[in-house]
């Protein structure tokens, strides 16, 4: 695969104070003795990883979880003295993202983070509608988020992110209305808009037959609604789920849809190096032990071949709304080339000489384009 020379790196900080009822990710107990086992493992790990990113510049760094905030600030400085120690080349134009939860945060500590060198900061806010927030059990009001987002911005924080649901059991395209309404006052400069999926071994998947959660096309006016609002709102749709005002697209989410390397150190953490991703085991003592042996915590490996490999990126690029360059993927398998016709016919896809990009009908259907490309 085409190597760009940067790489980014993700740490997942598993902490939280209670676990939200539709996630699926990795997360224990916000105990100070498990902050102390992480740590001392956190750095094992850094020891065992930095090597690999020999003199590859690095692009992006993020700080994942859980609720990294509960670790901060000096855990989050600590690590960062990590990276800074191993005398690694950060891009001039770094991105370093934490994310947080509004309950979780004050002006005191956006103002440190920021002080720390952390430029970008992504808020767990998911509605601006109480009821909704109460229905996903989140420990904060949207007055304490629009709260903690001038907080962020008056601490220096000039690129702001927030995540919004929709979908949620019992919503309404008024109660969406609503949140939408309140952004244009807010110091935004990039939204990701999520629809609420029930996974596996959530609470929600449990209770998924009680839920009532909107048909299809109530579904399809609340995205329609929002990508409007956002659109008026100078936030431009540039991914399926990310919308960014001029300049301030995500560095490091960029990376996932167009195969930059990364490497995610933490219990859980994905990485994906010369062609092969791998994930870290999903357990905080036996990820430590293991490190302490000297050993390698990884517990899943997959390197796929050539052709699949390839389908799998061409898929995953396709994602970003600028299109996929041919030249990155010159000359297009046959196999491509046929999956491709039958959704440049029904005008899901477009192709030039120089890209392919999905129309806004095809957004709607990516997931099922993407299927078929793979």
């Amino acid at each position: 695969m085409p190597t760009t020379g940067s790489a980014s790196i993700y740490f997942h900080i598993p902490f939280c104070k209670r676990k939200c009822p539709y996630c699926h990710f990795y997360v224990i107990p916000d105990k100070q003795g498990l902050k102390n086992v992480f740590a001392e493992a956190m750095a094992r790990e850094w020891e065992q990883q930095v090597s690999k990113l020999g003199t590859k510049k690095i692009a992006s760094l993020y700080f994942g979880g859980g609720t990294p905030t509960l670790f901060a600030p000096e855990g989050i400085e600590e690590i960062l003295n990590l990276v800074q120690r191993s005398g690694l080349c950060l891009e001039v134009n770094c991105e370093i993202t934490i994310e947080a939860n509004p309950e979780e945060c004050s002006l005191a500590l956006f103002s440190r983070l920021r002080k720390m060198g952390i430029n970008r900061l992504s808020l767990g806010v998911q509605s601006l509608d109480d009821r909704s927030l109460a229905v996903l059990e989140r420990a904060h009001l949207a007055k304490r988020a629009k709260e903690a987002i001038f907080e962020a911005h008056t601490a220096g924080f000039e690129n702001i992110s927030i995540d919004l649901m929709y979908d949620l059991p019992d919503q309404t395209e008024a109660s969406w209305l609503y949140t939408l309404s309140q952004l244009k006052d807010l110091p935004i400069t990039h939204l990701s808009l999520y629809n609420l999926t029930i996974e596996p071994h959530t609470s929600f998947y449990k209770r998924r037959k009680s839920l009532m959660i909107p048909d299809g096309e109530t579904s399809l006016r609340l995205l329609e609604m929002a990508i409007e609002t956002l659109e008026r709102l100078g936030l431009k749709r540039y991914e399926i789920s990310a919308f960014a005002k001029g300049g301030f697209q995500a560095i490091h989410n960029t990376g996932y849809w167009t195969g930059r390397p990364f490497l995610g150190l933490g219990p859980s953490a994905f990485s994906f190096w010369e062609g092969e991703r791998f994930q870290n085991i999903a357990n905080l003592q036996r990820y430590a032990r293991i490190l302490k042996e000297g050993k390698s915590p990884i517990s899943f490996r997959e390197k796929l071949p050539l052709l699949e490999s390839l389908k799998e990126r061409f898929a995953v690029h396709l994602r970003l709304f600028e299109g996929v360059p041919l030249k990155d993927f010159s000359p297009l398998p046959e196999e491509l080339k046929k999956a491709l016709d039958s959704w440049v016919q029904n005008g899901s896809i477009l192709q030039d000489t120089n890209k392919i990009r999905l129309t806004p009908k095809g957004a709607l259907f990516y997931d099922a384009i993407a299927s078929d490309l793979i």
